[in-house]
């Protein structure tokens, strides 16, 4: 079984030679993340948006947000990087696909301008944005060299875009919950596919930025940001608890036995992350890329 991690990605498995998915394949995925996300905003922002929050200040930093600049924040979720690139003076826009996420984001990002979108469409027209932003979305759609084109596509000449994803291997960490279920011995859901060969790549520094590049931007740079996340037993746990990602969608499809088995795995894995005050401390890595369009 695949060292899968918690948004689904196949740990330690890029994709380097693999076949191209089918377009059935890659539209099957896209509905799922759809299915997956469906309601969760609540869950999500009681267990991983914390995490999810960390790359923001570095990721407005490469798009050179700042005041009276016209921001897009793609994949807003609830709204972090729009209420950061706001609190900087920005003027913001920010998007998602789920209706959930959306209502979290006006709620934490008042002063955004907030719409329903999906990538790899966009309701704006060319050339509307100074930056582009985007924390940990391309790794949720199936197509992310056409997510990259359409990102381009609104983005001014001369403007940045920057982007995140996580990076594969995974660290100890975000490998934690993917270990649990591996060591009981769960089964994946024939609904659960690896992620598409596509997204597996751009997992890398090089196929990131190549990624970047192939859409024409200039100046692909991207690096590895470490941290240690801080977090408890009991606020991990209730991600996959609450179905939320890919984690929480396989967990839901387990017998409570198997439930159970994993939640116990859990508990035995976490000490190795033990800190001093009992709480975790999840070492985690992530891709930062950013380019300018010329």
């Amino acid at each position: 079984m695949a060292n899968f991690t918690v948004d689904g990605s196949d740990g330690g498995h890029p994709a380097g030679g693999a076949a191209a998915d089918s377009r059935e394949a890659l539209d099957a995925f896209d509905a799922l993340e759809r299915r997956i996300w469906s309601g969760r905003a609540a869950a999500y922002a009681a267990s991983f948006a914390r995490l999810c929050a960390h790359p923001v200040p570095a990721l407005l930093d490469a798009a050179a947000v700042g005041p009276g600049r016209a921001v897009l924040d793609v994949g807003t979720g609830t709204g972090t990087a729009a209420a950061a690139a706001c609190a900087r003076g920005a003027r913001v826009t920010a998007v998602d696909a789920e209706p959930s996420m959306l209502a979290e984001a006006r709620r934490n990002a008042p002063q955004a301008e907030l719409h329903a979108a999906t990538l790899p469409e966009l309701p704006f027209p060319d050339e509307s944005f100074d930056a582009v932003v985007g924390n940990f979305v391309i790794n949720h759609v199936g197509r992310p060299d056409a997510a990259v084109a359409e990102l381009s596509r609104v983005l001014r000449p001369g403007g940045r875009i920057a982007l995140t994803v996580w990076a594969n291997p995974a660290a100890p960490g975000q490998s934690l919950l993917g270990r649990a279920v591996e060591a009981a011995a769960a089964p994946r859901p024939a609904h659960l596919p690896p992620a598409p060969a596509a997204l597996q790549a751009v997992a890398t520094p090089e196929g990131l930025a190549g990624l970047l590049a192939d859409a024409g931007l200039r100046d692909p740079d991207c690096r590895t940001l470490r941290w240690n996340h801080r977090t408890t037993t009991e606020e991990w746990w209730s991600g996959p608890a609450g179905r939320v990602a890919f984690i929480g969608e396989l967990l839901h499809h387990q017998t409570p036995e198997v439930r159970a088995r994993i939640e116990a795995e859990f508990g035995r894995l976490a000490e190795e992350f033990r800190d001093p005050e009992g709480g975790l401390a999840l070492p985690h890595a992530a891709l930062l890329v950013s380019a300018r369009r010329g």
